[in-house]
């Protein structure tokens, strides 16, 4: 299908199933964590999952591809950016299966309903201090800084819209690991599943992606790291894979 491009505005090669994204040569794209967590994250068939924070669309359109799940929605703030990850799913032809809606992450409770999802992904913004920012509203300070949500905010919406047993999967910084897991189990979202990720075998973690289940009993499995590059500029076997090539 053939979608209008907007300036400053090109397409890229998702590398499954011939999907395509819409990003912006000039603002924020997507990263290697949406990816990882769209490879970590498990949507089984017949399940309805919500992305919150979707900016470009990247994980709801990389876990259609992945996955059994019957229907993807998407919440993203910025009504451009929302707009761009609209005509990326029209690009792909997939808006029967993932729809994107313009709103805010404070709200999602409130714009779906409770316990409305199977499952709940979120790449939220990692730094939570925004003073000195030059331009608090603009796209890449609101993906990479609590500006407009904060984790207690996604933490919170998530609990909100999943069933009981329903998964939450993040990908997020490790040197925030203590707050996420208190913020997690206050939320009665206890951790499951915990995978660090390394850029080398001898560098320390720089990722850290984290399931959890609602209502779920305490039990917490950390499982074998993801190594991102086996020498410098080759991606190990794990990377390759996730991302298909």
């Amino acid at each position: 299908m053939t979608v209008e491009l907007k300036e400053n505005e090109r397409i890229d090669d998702l590398e499954r199933n011939g999907y395509q994204i819409i990003q912006r040569t000039d603002g924020f794209c997507f990263g290697m964590d949406a990816v990882l967590l769209s490879g970590f994250a498990a949507v089984k068939r017949g399940e309805k999952a919500l992305d919150l924070g979707t900016g470009t669309g990247i994980i709801p359109i990389l876990l259609e591809a992945k996955t059994e799940g019957e229907h993807f929605s998407a919440l993203e703030i910025q009504e451009e950016v929302a707009d761009m990850a609209r005509r990326s799913v029209a690009l792909n032809g997939l808006e029967q299966k993932i729809t994107i809606v313009n709103g805010d992450i404070k709200e999602a409770s409130q714009i779906f309903g409770p316990a409305s999802f199977d499952v709940v992904t979120s790449n939220p913004p990692y730094m939570n201090h925004s003073g000195g920012l030059k331009n608090p509203h603009l796209p890449k300070a609101i993906a990479r800084h609590e500006v407009l949500c904060t984790l207690e905010d996604v933490v919170r919406e998530a609990a909100k819209v999943l069933k009981t047993g329903g998964r939450f999967y993040m990908v997020h910084r490790p040197h925030r690991l203590a707050e996420i897991i208190n913020t997690l189990t206050a939320h009665r979202l206890e951790p499951k599943r915990l995978k660090m990720v390394h850029p080398f075998a001898d560098r320390e973690a720089n990722m850290v992606m984290i399931e959890a289940v609602r209502s779920g009993g305490s039990f917490l499995k950390v499982e074998a790291p993801v190594i991102v590059f086996q020498a410098p500029g080759v991606y190990s076997d794990e990377i390759r894979d996730v991302y298909g090539y």
